[in-house]
């Protein structure tokens, strides 16, 4: 429309220095036409809010192009920028009555022009202002419903993000809760039981109770590698080693095993690179289970079974203890902490694996974990 405006301007002053060369007012529309053409180059500089100076401006250019059409009616088409323009600056109501004011001098300015009354240009103008306009109109709602949307889908992405952020917290504070449970937490238990062991014997038997303290020491110390790990990146220490995860819980199996309860440890099915997060969630889910075992079962032997499959992993976690009636209350009462097995479930749960309980009354425990792995890729 800017262009537009200056080449109709340009247009005019030379129709007009072709047509009426010499006469008196040709000095006067070269300064009027140079005038409102520096006018119009101010007017993008204020914006397009209807300000003070904006409106002033508006004005100031509207009158000069008034007088240019009164003196010189060929400049007359130069309207059609400023209708734009007007439309751009005013509201709609002050906008459509300065579009109609305009219209009128292009009429008027083209029914002087041709010397003689005629029709089309009676009707033209108006009619072709009339449907600038409404065109016009109906892009500003366009627009302006355009940006609302924007605005709404923007507010809902932070909204989105904000509740994501939220999840992910809530998330990783159950997963931290998990981790200090099936290792700190149950190594200080152990250190409790033993300790408290230690100072029963402490005067009948020495020997006994140091074995107790001995005990409590390594579990201390695996509890401060444990520490440190979480520090550095939470990953089990264990796994840490790189041996994977068969390693692991052949290494838990002996550590938990003392002079109270023995545990041993069996794989089956061909040994295979496990993803970290799965082999970390067995690790933990043995830990916790076998902690379990050590405080409530009363057992003196418990096994450990990986089974890896095709399409999934199995650990079975077996003991000969005092067993229990497996139902969601006495699940959710377990324990003095009461988060054993529902943390168990919740590991499971988060890899789209199942926890299943075989368990009576004096028959002891079976607990399975199943968690489904990937496909391998076929080779191509």
């Amino acid at each position: 429309m800017h262009t537009a405006f200056f080449l109709l301007l340009a247009a005019s002053l030379a129709r007009f220095l072709l047509r009426h060369p010499g006469e008196p007012r040709t000095p006067w529309i070269i300064a009027l036409s140079v005038s409102l053409a520096l006018l119009y180059v101010l007017g993008p500089s204020l914006g397009t809010r209807p300000t003070p100076h904006r409106l002033a401006w508006l004005t100031l250019v509207v009158a000069a192009w008034g007088v240019l059409v009164i003196l010189a009616p060929s400049f007359a088409w130069c309207a059609v920028p400023l209708f734009y323009t007007g439309l751009r600056t005013l509201p709609p109501r002050a906008a459509l009555l300065l579009v109609a004011v305009l219209t009128a001098f292009v009429v008027t300015a083209q029914l002087e022009l041709a010397g003689r009354f005629d029709p089309n240009l009676l009707f033209a103008p108006p009619a072709w202002a009339a449907v600038a306009s409404a065109v016009f109109l109906y892009m500003q709602r366009q627009a302006a419903r355009q940006r609302e949307l924007i605005d709404d889908l923007i507010r809902t992405r932070r909204e989105l993000a904000a509740t994501e952020r939220r999840e992910g917290t809530l998330a990783e504070r159950q997963r931290l809760s998990m981790e200090i449970h099936d290792t700190l937490a149950q190594g200080l238990s152990s250190q409790q039981m033993l300790l408290q062991a230690a100072d029963r014997v402490w005067d009948a038997d020495p020997a006994k109770a140091r074995t107790h303290v001995r005990t409590a020491e390594s579990i201390t110390e695996r509890g401060l590698a444990e520490a440190r790990r979480f520090v550095h990146d939470l990953a089990p220490a264990d796994l840490a080693d790189g041996g994977g995860v068969t390693q692991a819980l052949r290494a838990l199996a002996e550590r938990e095993s003392d002079a109270g309860l023995t545990v041993r440890f069996h794989a089956e099915g061909t040994p295979v690179p496990l993803p970290d997060r799965v082999g970390s969630a067995l690790l933990r889910i043995a830990q916790g289970a076998l902690a379990n075992v050590r405080e409530h079962a009363e057992a003196t032997t418990a096994a450990l079974t990986l089974t890896l499959l095709d399409d999934q992993v199995v650990l079975d976690v077996a003991d000969d203890g005092r067993g229990f009636a497996p139902s969601v209350e006495q699940d959710r009462r377990t324990g003095v902490r009461g988060h054993g097995l529902p943390a168990i479930r919740a590991r499971a749960g988060q890899l789209g694996g199942t926890l299943t309980i075989e368990s009576a009354p004096g028959e002891g425990t079976v607990l399975s974990v199943s968690i489904p792995l990937e496909p391998p890729l076929e080779a191509s």
